[in-house]
């Protein structure tokens, strides 16, 4: 790598920097060793420069200190990071790609017609993370029938019987993280509570 280029000259002010967040923090060499498991030999000599940084130290560190990775490393500036998204329709909806490169985790905003109100159930495999933006949004997941405000989030396992859509009032806003690996369903949103006839005990409406 050549010595005068920008990573190079990131990498330089790593140790540095360091240095700087721990002792700014008042946290001893001893005391970080023992949060990360990083020898305070090798912890020490990173701060010195003497020590190339890596991941595998840079990552345990940064989680002690509860800081950003690039904080730390100082990551030179890359070019224009805003996304040229164009809207796509799909099964009705306006689907907005909010990520370029693929990977594991995608994003995407979408817009739902007032009109797809009604339940159509599906599995597939992934994750999902979703996040209302305006509107009234129905979600359901499994045994789950919930009705989500604006700024509410939900997430779970897409191989779980799963839909969501509008409540037949207006249009819903809402940003879609999708991931590849599925895992417990957890909703931050209280289901609907009913009585013995089915009717139902609450507004419907969830409560982050």
């Amino acid at each position: 790598m050549d010595k005068h280029s920008p990573i190079a000259a990131a990498l330089a002010q790593v140790g540095s920097r360091l240095k700087r967040i721990r002792t700014h923090r008042n946290v001893t060499l001893s005391a970080l060793a023992e949060a990360t498991g990083i020898s305070k030999s090798t912890l020490s000599r990173l701060e010195s420069g003497q020590r190339r940084p890596s991941l595998e130290l840079l990552l345990p560190i940064s989680q002690a200190h509860q800081v950003p990775l690039d904080e730390l490393v100082g990551a030179p500036e890359v070019g224009d990071p805003r996304i040229r998204h164009t809207p796509r329709v799909r099964n009705g909806r306006t689907v907005v790609p909010l990520t370029t490169q693929p990977g594991p985790l995608q994003a995407w905003k979408s817009v739902i017609p007032a009109e797809q109100n009604r339940p159509e159930l599906c599995t597939h495999d992934g994750y999902e993370w979703l996040y209302v933006l305006s509107g009234r949004l129905r979600l359901i997941v499994a045994n789950h029938d919930l009705v989500m405000e604006p700024g509410e989030a939900a997430e779970f396992d897409t191989r779980l019987p799963h839909w969501f859509g509008a409540t037949g009032e207006s249009p819903v806003e809402v940003l879609n993280l999708f991931g590849r690996q599925g895992e417990r369903m957890h909703v931050r949103a209280k289901p609907r509570s009913r009585n013995s006839d089915g009717k139902d005990l609450t507004d419907g409406h969830g409560a982050v």
